[in-house]
């Protein structure tokens, strides 16, 4: 996929879709690789140019028809799920489709073989009949916007978008028109308005495409290709390469008749058409490899006005011709009469020997004549009687669609019994409960070729659903609830720390219980990844304060001891545990603090004399200081400080009063 550098790449749209690179740009938006952060999927966001966005008008308009667009469901359409405004932006994000565009495949092919080109028409002309039956005209159909997928699927992009620029008052309705004017109907160049025919009709040009690589009409400026649309009929494809079946032609020149009455009225009643031609056609038919079309051949100019219009003889290939629809070369409606004799016969000289009855003899000649002729005639009588019952009835003949009863079984009886072949398509519907038949393609009373398909169209409920509670569900049960609803869960669900929900369990959703969003959508969760691990602080060393502080901080509890230490002053911590690790929030670390040294008990000496006093007080390990009154002529200890049966640290000084 190409890609190109852009303003816009890395924003983030809605604090929701991250822009990452430029697909393409097209004459109303710019379509971007995004990531739906929300729902971690790719998405591709359509960004409006700002003049349209601009203008009000073609952006409520564009709110409507995007809105039309995402109630739309078929397999064939490109699903739309959001759209809004940031700031100057406004956006539309749909289903990102890897793979590649019908452009871009008739640039490498230049053209399909009649197989490959069904295989792309009848999906194609599948999404336009839901879209025509869901009231919403494309007006925009062309290969940049019929795209293929990597596992081989057809998707039609731009449902409704095209409708939305046509109310636009800022003269991009012109410019709209001019960009596309290929594919556009006669009705809508002369004037800007029309309806399912329209499309039909851009399809049928589409088809004449995938056939012949070209395009119908050609101009220097898109105003002659449009009054091309106008003013010529489109040529049959088999003037561009003459091996293309009859059938083929039909196709073509029915769905782009320039009067819109007489092309199909949808796509539905073309799409059945095309089934019945691609079932009437054989493998090496269909299979049959697109014949070269010569360098600078016009198609419109070697199916106008260059034919010659008195094709002869053998020139023209019986056909059925559709009532209305011309085929080019086609100098009359009606069989011509075949010549009976021949009167220039060089073999009537009347020389030579006699011809009989068998040819010798007199009259011989013309006998043989007569004789062919009348060969001739039999079996044009037995071809037109063929033909005849083929139309009447053979596999040819038309036949109305029966109504059909409401369960499948009852349809597909009434269909078979009407000599019509039932084919079941799963529908939503908010109106219809499941199980039960919503309508048949084509409907009831409709005119439809004998043993032809009939869609028989069964609800399957609401295409919506209401999202269940999942918060306090594991992931297993959570995913198991969502797809009874039919719906999904998100890819790679977060995870965040929960101190109250079990690890693996659902915290909660996006989006949330109660919400009504479209079946087979994902839902978002997060999951308990359990209790938060802590660690632990290491506050050895440090004041008991400190210690204190840092543990509750970090949402750990603290339990304090206290201990005498020979090496540690009081008030500091000795020790911890744990020391190291991790706990979990309430949890404990114990500690030891310091109280210094252990205290010893000083002896008591007042009334001792200052020698046995001194000896004691050493021997219990303290300092002695001696304060003596008066000479301390007695030698006796009056007092002493700290008092005797105090507790005080080893090595304290005892100061002795001596008189």
């Amino acid at each position: 996929m190409r890609t190109t550098a852009d303003s816009l790449v890395g924003r983030v749209l809605d604090a929701r879709y991250t822009v990452t690179s430029r697909i393409a740009r097209g004459g109303m938006a710019t379509v971007y690789l995004a990531m739906d952060n929300r729902l971690d999927r790719e998405v591709a966001v359509k960004v409006m140019h700002p003049h349209l966005a601009d203008d009000e008008q073609f952006v409520a308009r564009f709110h409507r028809e995007a809105k039309a667009a995402a109630r739309m469901s078929h397999p064939n359409v490109v699903s739309v799920f959001d759209q809004g405004a940031d700031d100057e932006i406004v956006y539309l994000v749909m289903e990102h489709v890897p793979g590649t565009t019908l452009r871009d495949l008739l640039n490498e092919r230049s053209a399909l073989t009649p197989g490959e080109a069904l295989s792309v028409l009848e999906p194609l002309l599948d999404a336009l009949a839901a879209a025509h039956r869901a009231g919403v005209v494309h007006r925009d159909v062309k290969p940049e916007n019929v795209l293929l997928t990597d596992d081989g699927r057809v998707k039609v992009a731009d449902f409704g978008l095209a409708r939305a620029a046509t109310t636009s008052q800022t003269g991009t309705t012109t410019g709209m028109l001019m960009g596309t004017a290929a594919y556009l109907s006669p009705e809508l160049v002369l004037r800007g308005v029309a309806d399912a025919r329209a499309d039909v009709y851009a399809a049928g040009i589409l088809l004449f495409e995938m056939l012949t690589g070209r395009q119908p009409f050609t101009g220097e400026v898109p105003v002659q290709v449009a009054y091309q649309h106008v003013h010529a009929e489109v040529p049959a494809p088999s003037t561009l390469d003459p091996g293309l079946p009859v059938e083929l032609d039909e196709l073509v020149l029915w769905s782009t008749a320039r009067d819109p009455d007489e092309r199909p009225r949808d796509a539905r009643e073309l799409v059945h058409e095309v089934r019945a031609v691609r079932a009437a056609m054989s493998e090496p038919v269909l299979d049959r490899p697109p014949q070269a079309v010569p360098a600078g051949a016009s198609a419109a100019r070697v199916g106008a006005g260059d034919l010659d219009p008195t094709p002869t003889d053998s020139h023209l290939p019986t056909r059925v011709v559709r009532p209305g629809v011309s085929h080019p070369g086609d100098v009359h409606d009606h069989v011509a009469a075949l010549p009976v004799g021949d009167p220039a016969d060089p073999g009537d000289t009347g020389t030579g020997p006699a011809r009989g009855e068998y040819g010798w003899g007199p009259g011989g000649g013309r006998r043989r004549r007569g004789l062919w002729a009348l060969v001739l005639l039999l079996v044009l009588a037995t071809g037109l009687g063929a033909v005849g019952w083929y139309l009447t009835a053979g596999p040819g003949a038309y036949t109305e669609t029966p109504a059909v009863g409401d369960t499948v079984e009852q349809a597909s009886s009434d269909l078979r019994a009407a000599g019509l072949v039932p084919e079941v398509q799963e529908r939503y519907s908010e109106t219809v409960a499941a199980g039960t038949v919503i309508d048949t393609d084509p409907g009831a009373g409709d005119r439809i070729r004998k043993g032809a398909t009939v869609d028989v169209n069964v609800s399957v409920g609401s295409e919506f659903t209401v999202v269940g509670e999942l918060a306090g569900l594991d992931v297993e049960a959570a995913t198991g609830a969502l797809e009874a609803l039919d719906l999904v869960l998100g890819d790679d669900p977060d995870t965040e720390f929960s101190e109250t929900v079990p690890e693996g369990t659902v915290i909660r959703q996006e989006p949330a219980a109660g919400t009504e969003i479209r079946r087979g959508d994902a839902v978002a969760v997060v999951v308990s990844a359990g209790r938060q691990p802590i660690e632990v602080p290491s506050v050895t060393g440090d004041s008991r304060a400190d210690a204190v502080a840092a543990i509750e901080e970090a949402g750990l509890v603290v339990g304090v001891t206290e201990a005498f230490s020979d090496t540690v002053g009081a008030g500091i911590v000795t020790s911890q545990d744990p020391a190291e690790g991790t706990l979990f929030r309430g949890d404990t670390v114990s500690v030891v603090v310091s109280k210094g040294p252990p205290l010893v008990q000083v002896p008591d000496v007042v009334g001792e004399q200052v020698g046995a006093a001194t000896q004691t007080l050493e021997a219990a390990g303290f300092t002695v200081e001696e304060e003596r009154v008066l000479g301390g002529f007695f030698g006796t200890v009056r007092q002493q400080d700290p008092e005797g049966g105090t507790s005080v640290p080893p090595g304290s000084v005892v100061t002795l009063t001596i008189v």
